[in-house]
């Protein structure tokens, strides 16, 4: 699995993935960035990990000062360069998000949605830190994750994706309890509001608070707190 959307599911293919969601899909992406974009202030520096083509940074660089995107892909950031090249405060960069080249205390807002703390196939503790250490005192770190109540339509969004080529054929015996497995060893896993709180839970000086959006998100805001 590792290395996925690097090598399989990047770039063109990856935006297809959006192209072809269902309404109800596009509701729970649009629901999620309107959450995110609620949490950022005007001369904010925000970082998305996990970035992919820059499908959501237009959106996030007209709320803050400044947005990196970083993403494995290299095929996936030549083309959100292309497709963002006219907007100023936006900077797209080659980068593993659990081994970020900033230093500390350099961001306001760490943007990582859309399961990536799942998708990204890395240590879940190891993401957090690090993404905890970039951040300012006072500023925030977003991850979210699927409800168990999108079940059905997350399923059928990846079925539709299955069915273009995008991904390997659905494994249905593997398939269930927000696990989903395609055949070409394609998994996607969830975080429960449950299992955020227990992974936060081993770090200091953070406040941490799990909440539920549109019956399609779950999100965990990570505030991280001067020493």
């Amino acid at each position: 699995m590792e290395g996925y959307y690097t090598d399989k599911l990047s770039a063109e293919k990856l935006k297809k993935c959006y192209e072809i969601a269902p309404p109800r899909v596009q509701k729970y992406l649009n629901e999620e960035l309107n959450y995110v974009l609620q949490k950022i202030n005007s001369g904010d520096n925000v970082i998305e990990l996990g970035c992919g083509y820059g499908r959501v940074l237009p959106a996030l660089a007209q709320k803050a000062g400044k947005v990196i995107g970083i993403d494995t892909s290299l095929s996936s950031i030549e083309m959100g360069r292309k497709m963002l090249a006219g907007i100023s405060n936006i900077l797209l960069a080659q980068m593993n998000a659990v081994q970020l080249g900033f230093e500390d205390d350099v961001f306001d807002v760490v943007v990582c949605v859309q399961n990536g703390i799942s998708a990204f196939h890395v240590n879940q503790k190891d993401l957090i830190k690090e993404s905890i250490r970039v951040t300012k005192p006072e500023g925030i770190a977003l991850f979210s994750s699927y409800s168990e109540k999108f079940w059905e339509h997350r399923l059928k969004w990846f079925q539709l994706q299955s069915e273009a080529g995008l991904l390997g054929e659905i494994d249905y015996e593997k398939t269930g309890n927000g696990i989903i497995v395609c055949k070409d060893g394609f998994t996607a896993l969830t975080v429960s509001g449950e299992k955020f709180k227990e992974l936060a839970s081993c770090f200091e000086n953070i406040d941490v608070k799990v909440t539920e959006i549109d019956e399609s998100s779950i999100f965990c805001i990570i505030t991280y707190k001067q020493k």
